[in-house]
């Protein structure tokens, strides 16, 4: 009793973050809260049953234990038992006892297995509603929301409504009843002695609460502690950070430093130990008191005041009665807390879900029977917040089996441009067509289907060479495989793997250099045979060598069907049908190589500082 008391102590305290950010509980959120339950509402009932039984059939041997020691001390038995021998009563007794306790436990036993079920079951909907709609979510939302957060939300805050239906919602139930029973049955056998006992509860329960601020308050600092320590060794023994601590000569700083922490951890251990040995003691001493008492006025009054009816068996059930209701008593005073923190965490769970859905398929959305992969951008504008927009009137077209290079300065909007196309973001003013219809009327798997970009950052899945491919066109044949990784410059590769398809590419790709991992892309894009193939950036930050063969991929690829090419080398741009040239946001230039060189505008700085010295780099490595 004293360890469960002790441990809801631990947590039984509101941080000064949870009181400033405490939700405010309205009956709409009750009502949204328990709207989980109500699938469940059978299975709930059974539990509320369950948990009333187990609570009233846990005091029972606790009022029979008083009748066994009324039997030992020579009391005839009375009620059912009235007449028996006082040793056929002892034995009757014994073992209704055991009968009783063996059948709380099992009751006990089906309700933990119906809250887990039901536990379950209820993250099982909430995950699953919570992964669905954060996949309706625009590129907005996991650009500017930490990802860390997403996660805990997915998980962490999630997992917690099952601690909230196990232990808040009926902890709660379970022990209002024993609390309640305890104190009708005291009352009912001794009213002087039941109203000592109330009276000396405050005595364990006040020592307890302030022994356990004290431990929940040194554990936070522990942890905060040890949170440093682990920054320290995060930062200081990776391969980066031990380089440089090397090279800045910082070894005794960085060991001055460690020690320094690692001291206070040791000395806020230690208060944490005592803290719960004297923690300990004093729920051991005053839980004692309660007893002690009630032995004290009992043999008082049985011995002194004459009162005849009250027998060693009913002090003894007091006595028992009374250390049942500590736990209960401790855990209620909590509730307070458990609930406001199960408030707080749906509340989180729940800002999520009312997240608007910014990008969704129209109502009348309609699924051409083909594509051409034909763009045009008309007068469109595009910010990502109020305060700075992106893209100012960008207007061209670009029709089905022709190419587009668009260049300009890093940060000028030209990937956004691209972003637009399969509806990652929506433009605020013009409109965008794909196949000659409006993106915002087009089902947005046929759009995003038809649309295949590769970006500069690829990203690979930790799994078979394969299985990355595969996740473009799960039921691809052998076949198409083969001719994805031909047509991308990657099957020599592959067929030097031990393991050829089924080589692993490790997390992120990581086995691979860049060059493998941007060829792989490009052949992952083509298995989806997209209408409208987008490059963007695909040889950046890659040697040269790597270059050339994805070059040699993609130049082939732009010749036979619609290409969108965003690019810095200039033998990429050349090989585009339009050249736009795009500035803070703007469409300034389009035309042909040769026009733009001339007309001595961007285009003309851009060939000048970045494709001209990459060309003459290139004819020199030649």
């Amino acid at each position: 009793m004293s360890m469960r008391a002790g441990g809801h102590m631990g947590r039984g305290f509101l941080t000064e973050e949870e009181k400033a950010n405490r939700p405010k509980v309205t009956s709409a959120l009750l009502k949204r809260v328990f709207s989980y339950l109500k699938p469940y509402w059978k299975q709930f009932l059974l539990i509320l049953c369950a948990i009333a039984l187990s609570s009233l059939l846990g005091l029972y041997p606790s009022i029979l234990t008083g009748r066994i020691v009324d039997v030992l001390a020579g009391k005839a038995p009375v009620g059912a038992l009235a007449g028996k021998e006082p040793v056929e009563a002892l034995v009757w007794l014994i073992v209704l006892s055991l009968t009783v306790t063996l059948g709380s436990n099992l009751i006990g036993v089906g309700q933990n297995y119906l809250n887990a079920w039901i536990a379950q079951h209820i993250t099982f909907d909430m995950r699953n509603k919570m992964y669905a709609h954060l996949q309706k979510m625009s590129q907005r939302f996991f650009t500017t929301n930490n990802q860390g957060d997403i996660i805990t939300r997915m998980t962490s805050d999630i997992s917690g409504v099952q601690s909230v239906i196990t232990g808040t919602f009926t902890s709660i139930l379970s022990n209002s009843i024993t609390l309640i029973a305890a104190l009708v049955v005291m009352f009912g056998r001794n009213p002087i002695l039941a109203g000592l006992g109330v009276l000396v509860i405050p005595l364990f329960v006040i020592p307890s609460r302030f022994a356990g601020k004290t431990r929940w308050s040194l554990t936070r600092e522990s942890q905060a502690c040890n949170d440093e320590i682990n920054g320290i060794l995060n930062e200081t023994l990776s391969v980066s950070g031990q380089m440089l601590v090397k090279l800045f000569g910082k070894e005794d700083y960085e060991y001055a430093r460690y020690k320094e922490v690692n001291g206070r951890m040791i000395k806020l251990n230690i208060k944490e130990s005592m803290a719960g040995r004297w923690f300990f003691m004093i729920i051991s001493t005053f839980s004692s008191i309660g007893p002690m008492l009630l032995y004290l006025v009992g043999g008082l009054l049985m011995m002194k005041y004459g009162h005849t009816e009250l027998t060693v068996g009913d002090i003894t059930v007091m006595v028992a009665l009374l250390g049942r209701m500590y736990g209960p008593v401790n855990q209620l005073l909590n509730i307070q807390v458990e609930w406001i923190r199960s408030m707080a965490m749906f509340t989180r769970i729940f800002e999520y879900y009312d997240l608007p859905v910014e990008i969704e398929n129209a109502p009348d959305a309609v699924t051409p029977a083909s594509c051409d992969g034909s763009v045009e951008f008309s007068h469109v504008d595009f910010s990502y917040d109020p305060e700075r927009q992106i893209l100012h009137d960008i207007s061209f077209t670009l029709k089905a089996g022709r190419s587009v290079a668009i260049v300009g300065p890093s940060g000028s909007g030209k990937s956004t441009i691209i972003n637009l196309i399969p509806r990652l973001y929506d433009c605020q003013a013009g409109h965008v067509t794909f196949g000659g219809t409006d993106v915002k009327k087009l089902d947005l798997s046929f759009l995003r289907k038809n649309v295949g970009i590769v970006s500069q950052e690829t990203y690979l899945f930790n799994g078979t060479i394969r299985e990355n491919l595969l996740y473009a066109k799960p039921d691809a044949t052998e076949a198409e495989l083969i001719a994805a990784c031909e047509k991308a410059n990657i099957y020599e590769f592959v067929q030097k793997q031990e393991l050829g398809l089924d080589a692993m590419v490790g997390n992120r790709g990581l086995k691979l250099s860049g060059g493998e991992k941007q060829r792989l892309s490009i052949a992952r894009v083509l298995l989806k045979n997209p209408a409208l193939l987008v490059f963007d950036e695909a040889t950046s930050a890659l040697d040269s060598i790597s270059e050339a063969k994805i070059q040699e991929a993609i130049e082939p690829i732009i010749q036979e069907r619609t290409s969108i090419l965003i690019a810095h080398r200039l033998s990429t741009i050349l090989a585009a049908d339009e050249i736009l040239v795009v500035k803070d946001g703007r469409i300034v230039e389009r035309g042909v190589h040769a026009e733009l060189v001339k007309a001595g505008g961007v285009y003309t700085e851009l060939y000048e500082t970045q494709f001209k010295k990459a060309l003459e780099a290139e004819s020199a490595r030649q």
